[in-house]
């Protein structure tokens, strides 16, 4: 698999999965994903509530590339006023196994990694 780079020349990346990591895991995109596939659909309003510190700009931003990538669906409604809902496609609910791994992982290994963090005596990264 190949990705074409911002001059536009085939540039092989460092690891198979590093595209989908780029794309799942940005600072929101997996807890934006997590919500809406526990929670069912969500006007933007909950959303940014569940998600608690994200700023709407971010939201919106999240939102739309979200759509764009076929992983969430924006549902307008032509109302007064008007209201619009997130959900998760098809393609999103297929990283559940993914997102489900990951959180097993986190529930055994995390203590270990917190245990390594505090016996570390080097110097910290900058």
């Amino acid at each position: 698999m190949t990705s074409i780079d911002r001059a536009g020349s085939d540039q092989l990346p460092a690891c198979k999965i590093s595209p989908a990591v780029d794309l799942l895991f940005s600072r929101w995109t997996t807890p934006i994903l997590w919500t809406l596939n526990q929670s069912g659909p969500l006007r933007f309003v909950e959303l940014e509530r569940r998600l608690g510190t994200i700023t709407a700009k971010v939201l919106t931003q999240r939102l739309r590339q979200l759509e764009r990538d076929g992983l969430v669906l924006r549902h307008y409604h032509r109302e007064v006023p008007p209201r619009a809902e997130y959900e998760i496609t098809a393609l999103g609910r297929s990283l559940s196994p993914v997102f489900a791994a990951l959180a097993h992982w986190t529930d055994e290994h995390l203590p270990a990694v917190q245990e390594s963090r505090d016996a570390y005596r080097g110097p910290l990264p900058r």
